[in-house]
């Protein structure tokens, strides 16, 4: 079965930058979406970005348009999200999901922490 593995989550202090990374265990053929979650202690799992495979086109949340930016990497099925200007509203658990054709998968979250 594959697995997804976000990885770059961290501290990191209000102003600062990180890049999380989304790599599958095995490749996966027929990627349709790419998209970034995120869950903040006491609140329900919202999308932080997207983009679709076919055309690279991307969508982000109002919260954080300007400040982050989603990308891929095709040939090796990844997906980043370089995250900028981080404000201590970013903290939560970020999630990696990826659509293809016949499946959805997962990843296990990678936590980001903004804090002085």
């Amino acid at each position: 079965q594959v697995q997804l593995v976000e990885s770059g989550g961290g501290l990191v202090q209000p102003g600062g930058s990180l890049r999380l990374t989304c790599a599958p265990s095995a490749t996966i053929f027929n990627i349709v979406t790419m998209v970034w979650y995120r869950q903040a202690p006491g609140k329900e799992r919202e999308l932080v970005a997207d983009i679709r495979n076919i055309d690279g086109s991307t969508n982000y949340a109002d919260s954080v348009k300007g400040r982050f930016t989603i990308s891929r990497d095709n040939a090796k099925n990844t997906v980043y999200l370089q995250m900028n200007s981080l404000k201590s509203e970013d903290t939560a658990v970020y999630y990696c999901h990826q659509r293809s054709l016949r499946a959805v998968y997962w990843g296990q979250g990678t936590r980001v922490t903004v804090s002085s």
